[in-house]
Parts: C-alpha cells; structure tokens; sequence
C-alpha cells in the first residue's frame, strides 16, 4: 500500500478521492461543485476522446459546435424536457451590466438549441439523415457532488441526429449504444449490460432510452453511457418537418446520445488499487515508463546511452517516458508511477546493461520479471495487450461473480448492502413498485438488459407477487 492512501476496505469513498490526488488527475475548484482537470487528468480524457471520435466518424457522424446558452423559451417548448432538467439548470439573468429581455440557460444539454437550428436546415428528404455530434462542457446543478463522477460542469460529447423514419432513427439509438458498449470493452477494459431504461428512468422527453451498466470495485452500479430515441418531440416542439419523395410534410424522428467524464471516475472505480490509480494500456497517457539506475557519472553515461539505444524505435509503437530525474531514489519514482497507473515499468541499472536485460514491472498485478533486451520492443507490446485483456477479464468475472438471481423480497433487502452486487429480478412493470424499491432500499432498476437470455422468463414480481415477464438488474448506483 502506497503511503497515505487510504485503502478500498477501510474507506471506499476516501480512496476514490485519494486515488484521483495523489494520480493529480483533478482537484477541487474554488466554484463550488466544479473540478478542476489536471494535465494528467485532461491528458487521459484527451486518448478517451480521440479513440471515440474515430468511432463516431467511423460510422458516419461529423463533429460540430452549438452555443453555450439556451432561451429560456427554448427549454420550454418540450415540456417534459424542461421539467426533467429544471432542478439541475443554471440560468443567466444579466448581461452587460443589464437585465436580458429573456433569460438563458446555460446549457444542461442541448436538443432544444439544436432543433431550433435543424428547422432551417432540414426541408427535404435529401437533407436526411443528419448526423451530428459536438464535444462540449455542460452544466447541471448538483447539490451533492464527486470528482468525475458528479460535478456541476463537465466535459462530454453529445450526439444530436435527424432521420426519416422511426425505424432509421430506431437503428440509429442501438447503433450508438452498441458503439458505446465496444468502446467500454475494448479501449476501458470494463464488461458492460447493455439494455433499456424504464419509463421512470428514460431521458427527459426520449421515447426510449438505451444504456450500458457498469459494476464499480464495491458493487455499485454506475451507468457509463445512454442512447435515447427521441421520437418526432423535438421535431413536433420546434415544427421540424421535411417533404418526402412524394411531396407529403412529414416531422423528422431524432435521436440523442452522450458519453462525459465520468468514464474516468469509471476506470477509477474498476481496476485501481490500494496502491493508486491502474490505467488500462489503451487510453493510457504513458504506457512505459523506463527508470535508469546509476551511481556516479560514469554509470550514468553508460545506462543512458543504452536507454537511447533501446528506446530509438519506439516513437510511434508506444507512448513511453524516461524518468532520469536527479535527486530522485528510484523508489520514490517507482511508488509516483505507480499512483499515476502506468501499466508498464522498466528499470535498468549498470548490472543489467552488462547482462543485457531489463527489469520489467506489471503495474495491474506487480508480477516483475528479467526480460532480454534482445527483441524487447516486442515484448513491451505484447505484456501491453497482456495487460490490456487480463484487466477486462479479471473485471469480467468479478462482475459475474456478483451477479446474483433472486426471487426474495426479503432476502433482497438483507443482500442489497452486504454483500451487495447486481441482482437479476423479476419485476411487473408497475411505477409503484419500482417506486417502493427506490423508497425502502435505495436501489434501483438499472435496465431491462437486452441480451441476455436469462431476462425473458416467466414468474412473479419480487416486490407485489403479480406475474412478470422478465427479470430485471437490481442494483445501488452512482
């Protein structure tokens, strides 16, 4: 255990917090609520990002840009839109040293503003689809908040699209979660449920609202992303209509989607340690670091020269770092990266120069190795993937591990704090008793998942006993 970080049995709030210090990933805003993104911290979002905007253009989208403020009157043309979000926006008054003729929210999110433009842009079937996405900072006010995971501003991408049918934008809403889903998996190393929100829990003004579940180190939930069909609401609140091939006016079907920095409180919360933050290789900022061990200068000269002649391929197969920082012991240095989640660690001193082998550190299972310098860049790439795959599977099978069908009232009651985890249930897909669950547990329903074959299956609600055609994820969440 690292030095003044609080362990994950003792303090599992506390060492969420100190993980995200001592990696100086972000630190507390003197604005209330707000955060403030460290180079370490932005440096990471910064590799989320780009490997997602590949994935956005991959599959058609372009990027753009929208205000930051919103009329007052364009939030309320979707009624139930400004009243899911009224609690949580910020609202300008003065400008300039006046009073605006009409107020403006600063944007919480940004269909309404968004809409309002596609009535210009859109007349005709040819306009169709529109496939729009923007990176953006958003603002919502929170009472209660926690670095990455719940601030009043945070980063994020929201996708904003516009189609012709129901069944285009109905592909359009899975397609995104799906991409949201293989992003999760292959680039954060985290399993995810995919799967629909209930009525009670949709996006404000969505028809249907898809999402991806998470389960965090003390088996709480966190939802990593949401998809929602949007249906023609926006199009009938901003009278978004187009002429189709045979010259009828028809309302546009949209969709929304979004992802932010929370997904860093979600890597936080996954794979880190007792001794620090663990980064999984593929959005790591430094994927190796090499830290050189002399004694007087010429062992200096000798294990540097080798460094530059082992590390002068490298540039563009891996992102590595060469920690040579006088005044430094190597243990201190070792214990830095270690808290900064660097998957990869090589040291190399005068005796492994004359055996012509480095030292090689894990940082996901501390396993420490002698490796040939001989044919070593490709070692490096291949312990990196190693890596990469042995961190969703060791999170894999945690989640399953904690997944648990039950069937009890009761006995979900005794199970939800301890030992805690993801409850397979049956549910009638009532308000009320979705509403008893919330109340008497603090738990919710996470989603109805969509691919799995245990979820279709005949029985009784676990909350009032009439019959259910499913069963459902149980779970506390973030």
């Amino acid at each position: 255990m690292s030095k003044g970080l609080t362990t994950r049995a003792e303090d599992y709030s506390r060492w969420y917090t100190d993980v995200i210090m001592a990696a100086q990933l972000a630190d507390y805003s003197p604005v209330k609520g707000c955060m403030v993104i460290r180079p370490n911290g932005y440096a990471l979002w910064e590799k989320m990002q780009a490997a997602l905007d590949k994935m956005f253009k991959d599959t058609g989208h372009v990027n753009a840009y929208f205000p930051l403020f919103i009329p007052e009157s364009f939030m309320k043309k979707e009624a139930e839109h400004v009243e899911g979000f009224a609690p949580e926006c910020a609202v300008v008054t003065h400008g300039g040293g006046k009073k605006l003729e009409e107020p403006l929210f600063i944007r919480p999110t940004s269909e309404t503003i968004i809409w309002s433009m596609y009535k210009k842009w859109i007349q005709s079937h040819r306009d169709l689809p529109i496939l729009i996405n923007q990176w953006a900072n958003v603002v919502r006010w929170e009472m209660r908040t926690r670095l990455f995971l719940r601030t009043t501003e945070f980063l994020w991408q929201e996708g904003h699209t516009a189609h012709a049918t129901a069944e285009e934008a109905e592909e359009e809403t899975i397609k995104m979660m799906n991409v949201y889903a293989k992003f999760a998996q292959d680039f954060m190393a985290i399993p995810v449920i995919r799967g629909i929100k209930t009525e009670q829990e949709k996006f404000a003004g969505a028809v249907r609202t898809y999402c991806i579940e998470a389960m965090m180190q003390d088996k709480r939930a966190l939802q990593a992303g949401t998809s929602h069909n949007l249906g023609q609401n926006f199009a009938k609140a901003f009278d978004v209509t187009f002429q189709d091939e045979n010259g009828d006016l028809k309302l546009v079907y949209a969709t929304s989607w979004g992802v932010s920095t929370r997904l860093i409180g979600a890597i936080i919360m996954t794979h880190s340690d007792d001794k620090g933050l663990v980064l999984p290789p593929k959005l790591a900022p430094v994927q190796v670091v090499i830290i050189p061990i002399w004694k007087g200068d010429d062992q200096k000269d000798a294990v540097l020269q080798k460094v530059e002649e082992m590390t002068i391929q490298w540039n563009g197969r891996f992102a590595f770092k060469v920690d040579d920082r006088e005044g430094y012991r190597p243990g201190w240095k070792y214990n830095e990266w270690e808290q900064r989640g660097v998957p990869l660690r090589i040291e190399i001193g005068p005796k492994d120069v004359e055996n012509n082998q480095v030292m090689m550190a894990r940082r996901d299972n501390g396993e420490k190795t002698a490796v040939p310098m001989a044919n070593l860049s490709m070692t490096v790439e291949r312990t990196l993937e190693t890596i990469q795959n042995d961190l969703f599977k060791k999170a894999l099978a945690y989640r399953d591990e904690n997944l648990i069908e039950i069937d009890s009232y009761d006995e979900f009651k005794e199970k939800i704090n301890d030992p805690g985890g993801f409850f397979w249930a049956h549910w009638c897909g009532q308000n009320a008793c979705e509403d008893r669950l919330q109340e008497e547990t603090k738990a919710t329903i996470r989603c109805i998942p969509i691919d799995d074959s245990k979820r279709v299956e005949e029985g009784t609600c676990m909350l009032c006993g009439e019959p259910s055609h499913e069963r459902v994820i149980m779970a506390k969440a973030y």
